[in-house]
């Protein structure tokens, strides 16, 4: 049940009747502005849409396939043609990108009359943008909500998240300063939300932020790119224990390869070698390689200096894999 006129939330128009506290729904509407969200408020019948469904699973199937029967045909291909690989299972990539890229609310919930809606009335929060954290936060005695290392001077009613290093502000107010290894947000409160015409931008000049973090998990463990230059790529690469990246060569890129922590066992062309903390290793540009955590209980960490003229993750030719991954666009 709202409680201001919000401009960041969808509603719901409820019937008069009721049934237990029960409504059939008239209507769904998008993000109102804020003349349109206050009468809404007045007239008393719109609620927030919190987005918390409830349904069986056929009777959301079948409906489903009643009104966006595309949704469900890419899903069914995704899962019949999905490869399972030790944990995990991996959806056709193909069959799921060609799904319509479409929200539940306007792929069923605005369509079909098989709805009904209950009001909630509780203290509830979307917590869907920086903002929201901010008014649910624990303020300072200047109003601001501070994460991380954080120094501020003349600065007021400020949401402040820094995880990632040192974030110094001074003479700033009614600002949200959001910074991460990947990029640094800065921000007034209220436009925060306008974040997304800026993924959308990302979008349309193909920016590699828009696909990954710096941080990437892989079936191995992880890699976290430190460093990227024309000419040169540094990663942090920490493999679990007990497992192995693939059989593999690049066309574009030499790698350099120390080791910091762990024991690695690499095959480099058709000879293998044991490399202990502070050994390292050079893998040309051609060179069949692979890299496997020598211990089944400690994890192994390198850094990996990458040297070339292309570093896209596509730049990979496997010629085995454990994890039966086939020539993709990830490690």
């Amino acid at each position: 049940m709202p409680t201001d006129a919000n401009t960041g939330y969808g509603y719901i128009k409820a019937s008069k009747g009721d049934a237990d506290g029960v409504h059939k729904v008239e209507e769904f509407v998008e993000k109102p502005d804020l003349q349109t969200a206050k009468s809404y408020l007045e007239q008393g019948d719109y609620l927030w849409n919190s987005g918390m469904f409830m349904f069986q699973a056929d009777v959301l199937i079948d409906e489903l396939t009643t009104h966006s029967p595309g949704i469900v045909a890419s899903v069914n291909n995704a899962i019949n043609d999905a490869k399972q690989d030790l944990d995990f299972i991996r959806l056709d990539k193909q069959a799921f990108e060609s799904s319509p890229s479409d929200s539940i609310d306007c792929a069923l919930m605005e369509k079909s009359d098989n709805v009904v809606v209950i009001p909630l009335n509780a203290h509830w929060n979307d917590i869907g943008s920086w903002s929201a954290l901010y008014d649910i936060g624990i303020k300072d005695d200047n109003g601001n909500v501070i994460q991380g290392d954080v120094f501020t001077e003349e600065t007021t009613n400020t949401y402040i998240h820094a995880n990632h290093h040192m974030v110094v502000t001074i003479g700033v107010q009614d600002l949200v300063v959001v910074d991460t290894p990947n990029a640094t947000l800065i921000s007034t409160k209220g436009k925060v939300q306008k974040v997304k015409k800026i993924a959308e931008r990302l979008h349309e000049q193909d920016r590699e932020e828009r696909l990954s973090h710096r941080k990437v998990y892989r079936p191995w463990g992880w890699y976290d790119s430190l460093e990227k230059m024309e000419n040169f790529q540094v990663k942090r690469i920490f493999v679990n224990p007990g497992a192995s990246l693939s059989i593999q060569s690049h066309k574009y890129r030499s790698e350099h390869w120390v080791v910091i922590k762990g024991t690695a066992i690499v095959l480099k062309g058709n000879n293998s070698f044991i490399l202990n903390v502070s050994q390292s290793i050079y893998i040309p540009i051609g060179e069949l390689h692979s890299l496997k955590n020598g211990s089944i209980q400690d994890c192994l960490e390198i850094i990996e200096v990458q040297s070339g003229t292309y570093f896209g993750e596509d730049d990979i030719v496997r010629h085995d894999d454990i994890y039966n991954r086939h020539i993709l666009d990830e490690m």
